[in-house]
């Protein structure tokens, strides 16, 4: 046989010094190893790791790096079917690093596990490593390894079994933990500390992904904590944290542990230096950690754990230096622990003074963590935390974003109402100059916190808008209604305080051009001064003192000619959104029934009539419609603009709709209307004229919302959905009662229909009958006629009626709200009866008499019988 002429290295023969007197060591063997020789210089070198790394850093652009990889991936595909065992740890750590970047390099799988099966140490790391990466429990190639990490796991070397472990922790199945679980757990017997932590690792990640093995591990787990070393006394620690925090039955069991758990902390507190464990001058603090925590889980909701551990905690808190980060993270884990346990009073002052001093540490990391925690345990020791009020209140004025984001969080959480006023100060300083991402957060929380704490009504007001002018467009929408309501319940003095002072607002803004700015302030302005002109105008508003928490006196009173100059320069403004012109149009449109002047009044009518051509639909809507009641309708005006009754705040509505729908009623309801409700649902009816009178109605008659929502309680009004069951357009409902009322056209009564009168009510001097006609076969038409003879006049009049359950009742606009001595109100009722039933009929009249308002209630039952035959 011809061999080509290659230059032969003759090193690469067997080391064998004796060959040359070996008669074995013939010619045939020199050729097999010369042959050997020759067939390793045919196969080139392949590129070793550190320079395939080379390479793809001095790529320029991600093509050119896709281009050496690809390349590379070829040529390592093209090894691996060629069976080559050589260079096959360098090619799978290429293709791991290949897949660290990225790309795929899944193929790589099986050479991983033929790695692995190696016997050399170097080849089995990495395969285990690759297996690490790249395999995962819903590939199949992953149930091969099995087998490997068990042969592996009884191994003799140390090394190899603690690469099995690392293995079986990172990528254990359910069904390959439950394999190997028996081996983990002998393995943490063993008394080799280098396998025994790994093991108790392993079994860490073992419980996490199967918490049934975790009674498996408890007898050998134990045997942990008397261990000397302490990297096997870290693992046993965390491995009984993790039990503990998954099993309430393997917390109880652990709880005896706590004095082994004490003493091995305080070793480690009394103890000299020592090199090996020594980090800044604090021995091991990895350890003592780990301990905390712990104890901190153990000691929880336990007082009898706890008492066992306060000793430990006051020691670590006192006798740890403070000067390098590794004792202020002791610090903190000691704080947290103190906080979570059962702890004694004077301890947990320890602790939120030891947060005290990080809030003074120059490192915004340790501020950070200080504000983090103590707004973790404000509500456990408010009083230890109010301490340090002022130091937090300095944080923020922190350039960092995130400690001034804590502690806008724990001022606000600090607040009650002893300090509300000077908190509530240094929050509007903030709240002036924060960044924009706070002011929605900011301003929600203030009101928040004006409104439980706030010390008087006057105040209460100031803050708000303080905080109006202050947040600007930042405010939610929630806040405008909300500042609403408070407005619209106050006394009467309080709502000109609110006009003027709104007005001061609006009219600087409207001046120096920052309403665009400020619109959840024009709104309320608006709503404002459009309900309560008639008091921001007269001369009584010169007898209100304006001045504020400041001491600020700037209010001048204006003219009603001035107020709609105003009014106009913000309406015609370019920059105003469309909602803001809505309140402002309709504000402007109940300063005509507010305001007295004939000139005023004329301006009024230009705006309004200039909104008719408004370019948006819903301004031009609202432009016409008002037009409308300067013409036509415009004997409806005054009541239709007339002040809205106060309203409710959000608790009181929800209260309301539980006694709608069938549950007891609250602490406030009248005793005249529980019996009246109890007249519809059953008992025994009252005859004709008996009259239930309340001396002391509710604060406000207007309440047309509340009092319609309390006249029908009780009564089962529930309809097919085509047929509302109640009506009154004297005020708008709200939207809860949107499809109860509805105004339909004045009927017209039946031909010669008989006219039938029904006394309804007769009571201090006010007397309201009913005339009756047939409008149809299963229809009657009332009309409501009240009369006075009373010597004063009855004011903000209102008529309220309801009927049962299968009954219709559609109710006219009145007309009018003021009845005069020997004067008359009517209004139209119309009502449907598919049913034939004998008609009842519930009223109920409110009205104010020399400023005392009344409130009167009755049942009308003696209709004729025969009305719907």
């Amino acid at each position: 046989m011809a061999y080509p002429m290659y230059e032969v290295d003759w090193s690469v023969l067997p080391p064998d010094q004796n060959r040359r007197f070996n008669p074995a060591f013939n010619i045939a063997t020199i050729k097999q190893v010369v042959n050997e020789a020759i067939e390793r210089v045919r196969t080139p070198t392949p590129t070793r790791l550190r320079d395939l790394i080379r390479q793809i850093r001095a790529v320029r652009t991600a093509a050119e790096e896709r281009s050496v990889v690809n390349k590379e991936c070829a040529y390592i595909r093209s090894t691996f079917r060629e069976e080559d065992s050589v260079w096959r740890c360098r090619n799978i750590a290429k293709l791991l690093y290949i897949h660290m970047l990225g790309y795929p390099a899944h193929f790589g799988q099986l050479e991983c596990l033929k790695l692995i099966a190696s016997p050399r140490f170097t080849d089995k790391r990495v395969g285990y490593l690759g297996a690490m990466l790249l395999l995962d429990e819903r590939q199949d190639v992953h149930l091969l390894i099995t087998n490997c990490l068990k042969n592996d796991l009884n191994s003799n070397t140390q090394f190899v079994v603690g690469l099995a472990l690392c293995t079986l922790g990172a990528i254990a199945s359910p069904e390959m933990a439950r394999d190997l679980a028996s081996e983990v757990e002998r393995l943490i017997k063993s008394p080799n500390a280098y396998i025994k932590k790994k093991a108790a690792l392993c079994a860490f990640r073992i419980i996490r992904r199967v918490p049934d093995l975790m009674e498996m591990f408890l007898p050998a787990t134990r045997s942990l904590l008397t261990e000397k070393n302490h990297g096997v006394l870290i693992t046993g620690v965390t491995l009984i944290t993790e039990m503990c925090e998954n099993s309430p039955d393997t917390l109880n069991h652990f709880k005896k542990i706590v004095p082994n758990l004490v003493r091995i902390l305080k070793n480690l507190i009394l103890a000299g230096y020592s090199p090996e464990h020594d980090v800044s001058g604090v021995s091991d603090p990895f350890l003592q950690v780990k301990i905390l925590r712990l104890l901190r889980i153990l000691g929880k909701n336990d007082a009898e754990a706890s008492e066992a551990m306060n000793d430990i905690l006051a020691q670590v808190a006192t006798n740890t230096e403070t000067t390098k980060n590794v004792g202020n993270t002791i610090l903190y884990e000691t704080v947290l622990s103190i906080m979570d346990i059962k702890s004694e009073s004077s301890l947990r002052v320890l602790a939120v003074n030891i947060l005290g001093r990080f809030l003074l540490n120059n490192d915004k990391n340790i501020r950070y963590v200080a504000l983090n925690t103590l707004l973790r345990t404000v509500h456990v020791d408010t009083s230890a935390v109010q301490r340090h009020r002022n130091t937090i209140l300095e944080c923020l004025k922190d350039p960092d974003v995130s400690i001034r984001r804590r502690a806008m969080e724990l001022s606000f959480a600090l607040v009650n109402g002893q300090n509300i006023r000077s908190m509530m100060k240094e929050l509007l300083s903030f709240l002036e100059r924060s960044d924009p991402e706070f002011k929605a957060h900011c301003s929600s929380a203030m009101v928040l916190a004006a409104e439980r704490y706030a010390p008087s009504n006057k105040w209460h007001l100031d803050t708000l808008f303080r905080v109006f002018l202050k947040a600007g467009n930042y405010l939610r929408d929630d806040t405008v209604s909300s500042t609403i309501q408070i407005i619209s319940a106050a006394v009467s003095s309080r709502q000109a305080y609110a006009a003027m002072r709104l007005w001061c607002s609006l009219e600087r803004s409207a001046v120096q051009g920052d309403a665009t700015e400020k619109q959840p302030l024009v709104q309320v302005a608006a709503w404002t001064i459009g309900e309560y002109g008639d008091l921001l105008v007269s001369e009584a508003s010169d007898e209100i003192s304006m001045v504020d928490e400041d001491g600020v006196d700037e209010f001048t009173r204006p003219s009603e000619e001035y107020v709609i100059d105003i009014y106009q320069k913000l309406l015609w403004s370019t920059q105003l959104s469309i909602t803001t012109k809505e309140y402002l149009l309709l504000s402007l449109a109940k300063l005509s029934t507010r305001f007295t002047t004939q000139p005023s009044q004329d301006k009024i009518r230009v705006i309004i009539d200039t909104f008719g051509s408004h370019i948006h639909i819903e301004l031009q809507q609202r432009g016409v419609e008002l037009s409308q009641l300067y013409r036509q309708y415009g004997h409806l005006r005054p009541a239709l603009l007339e002040r809205m009754p106060a309203m409710e705040p959000p608790a009181a509505r929800a209260d309301s709709d539980d006694e709608r729908d069938g549950g007891a009623r609250g602490a406030g309801a009248e005793p005249d209307q529980d019996a009246l409700l109890d007249l519809i649902i059953g008992s025994d009816a009252l005859t004709n004229g008996d009259v239930e009178h309340n001396p002391q109605p509710a604060t406000d008659n207007n309440n047309t919302n509340a009092n319609i929502l309390d006249l029908l309680s009780g009564l089962d009004l529930s309809e097919p959905p085509s047929a509302p069951a109640a009506a009154n357009n004297n005020n708008p409902p709200a939207n809860l009662l949107d499809g109860l009322f509805a105004t339909q056209p004045t009927p017209t009564p039946a031909p010669d229909s008989p006219i039938i009168s029904v006394d309804a009510l007769e009571k201090n001097g006010l007397s309201i009958v009913f005339s009756v006609e047939k409008a149809g076969k299963d229809a009657v038409t009332l009309t409501m006629r009240a009369s006075s003879t009373a010597a004063a006049t009855l004011a903000d009049f209102l008529f309220q009626a309801a009927v049962p359950r299968a009954f219709r009742l559609d109710m006219m606009s009145p007309s009018g709200t003021v009845l005069l001595p020997q004067g008359v109100i009517t209004q139209v009722l119309k009502i449907t009866n598919p049913t034939r039933a004998p008609l009842r009929l519930r009223i109920r009249v409110s009205y104010n008499i020399d400023g005392n308002p009344v409130l009167e209630q009755a049942e009308v039952n003696n209709f004729p019988p025969d009305l719907f035959n």
